[in-house]
């Protein structure tokens, strides 16, 4: 079967597109912006891709599967509509072709999905069940977002985005876990939900589909997940926290420095302990859930404990890209308030001593609406220096709405300005993470780049 892919250098489409391939169907794509890595990947699968929405080559095409940023009005689309070829969104035809008569294990949640879904593929790989999965991310201990696997267990990043043009579900409802985590539950995604309680409905529609005899594992401290149990559930649920020890899973860090160690607790009683390279109670959390849900796929804690010992993270998870004339720098995915500073606490309690700068450009609808710009003052506390790429068409001023943080910020209008501003003032010691659910317009390459060049010429003397 000839499958194209509208919306395919996008990482979950580009994952379609990879378990497609390996299902041995012919794939052909197309991308507004056709570009590396993803473009890279794509080829050296052998995937054929077109650049732009301005027509649509249906000649020997089967079916069509459609991202959820086409929308009516672009040609490719009128195209594919006028021509009866049949069409699906990519969860649906995930669903439907992958998924089904698989044990599907899902972890949805506003923030750490990419790393919860990665750490659960991880275990159940480790102990030999050899799962496929579907991660909005890269897995280092992969080195590939997606895999058919060779198993009945399939582990998937469920996202609350809706799914295409024609169904404005949200993505999970496809996709009928029989194991189900819930990290945490926060208002996002303004441009598809109205408030907090349309996402609270989209989960609760999630909620429905798990059966009686599945798993659900939600963040023990989380008032809008409580909220949602209140609407209905009938699964068994268990909860993990990183600060109740009354949570059916518990943890808690032993020590912390560049190999942490932490405990594990079930229902009170130790079981183990575990010493891994991450940092930051968030990613503790993260941890539980993906631990409980592999051993409801009958992993047993010993070895899903030392899976997590062997965990090397997410690309752009507090990735830490090197360090160049004494300056740390990270990449990371934060894009919402709650996940900046997480991702500013966890690198503070690595690195309490050192100065640590913020670099944050607001791409995501939601954070370009400017929804999210109050709670921002206090997502920067524990950054020493703020800086914050604003272009003229952003929806709001930092500078007006970060104004609280004084001497603290500040604002460029081009990546080029705040490139060479960064350049200006950074100085040996500081500590950088660059934070953007995009590619921050090439910042992160360009300034580890200036940075190694400096380097050098400072070595030659």
């Amino acid at each position: 079967m000839r499958v194209h892919i509208l919306g395919i250098c996008g990482t979950f489409m580009g994952g379609i597109a990879a378990l497609a391939k390996a299902a041995g169907h012919q794939v052909s794509g197309s991308d507004q912006n056709v570009y590396p890595p993803m473009s890279t990947q794509l080829r050296k699968l052998g995937i054929r891709l077109e650049e732009g929405y301005d027509r649509l080559d249906l000649d020997g095409v089967d079916c069509v599967v459609v991202g959820n940023v086409l929308r009516r009005g672009l040609p490719a689309v009128e195209a594919m509509l006028n021509s009866g070829i049949p069409y699906y969104s990519g969860p649906e035809w995930l669903a439907d072709n992958v998924l089904k008569d698989k044990w599907v294990l899902a972890v949805a949640g506003t923030h750490g999905k990419t790393t919860t879904t990665s750490m659960l593929a991880w275990i159940l790989d480790y102990a030999g069940l050899e799962p496929g999965f579907l991660v909005g991310g890269v897995p280092t201990n992969f080195g590939i977002s997606a895999r058919l696997g060779r198993s009945k267990y399939f582990v998937v990043e469920a996202d609350e985005y809706d799914t295409a043009f024609f169904d404005k579900r949200a993505k999970f409802v496809h996709y009928r876990p029989r194991t189900l985590a819930i990290t945490n539950i926060e208002y996002d995604h303004a441009d598809i939900y109205p408030d907090l309680d349309a996402i609270l409905w989209q989960f609760h529609q999630l909620i429905r589909t798990v059966p009686s005899e599945g798993r659900i594992a939600v963040n023990a401290q989380d008032a809008n997940i409580d909220t949602l149990l209140g609407k209905g559930v009938w699964t068994p649920v268990e909860r993990f926290s990183a600060r109740d020890r009354d949570a059916t899973w518990f943890a808690e860090y032993d020590l912390i420095g560049a190999k942490s160690r932490f405990s594990v607790f079930r229902q009170g009683a130790k079981v183990g302990q575990v010493g891994w390279a991450l940092v930051g109670a968030h990613n503790l959390e993260n941890a539980l859930a993906a631990l409980g849900c592999a051993v409801h796929a009958g992993v047993s804690v010993d070895v899903a404990l030392e899976a997590l010992s062997q965990f090397k993270g997410v690309k752009r998870r507090l990735e830490k890209r090197g360090v160049f004339c004494g300056i740390g720098l990270y990449e990371d995915f934060a894009h919402h308030p709650t996940a900046i500073s997480t991702t500013l606490d966890a690198l503070r309690s690595q690195q309490p001593d050192r100065r640590i700068v913020a670099v944050v450009e607001p791409r995501s609808n939601t954070m370009r609406m400017g929804v999210h710009r109050d709670a921002l003052r206090k997502a920067f506390d524990s950054a020493d220096k703020v800086y914050v790429l604003a272009p003229e068409d952003l929806g709001w001023r930092p500078e007006k709405a970060l104004a609280t943080l004084g001497a603290k910020l500040t604002v460029a209008l081009t990546v080029d300005e705040l490139l060479e501003t960064l350049l200006d003032e950074l100085a040996a010691g500081d500590q950088v993470v660059l934070m953007s659910n995009g590619s921050f317009q090439g910042l992160p390459r360009m300034l580890q780049q200036a940075l190694r060049s400096r380097e050098v010429r400072e070595a030659s003397g």
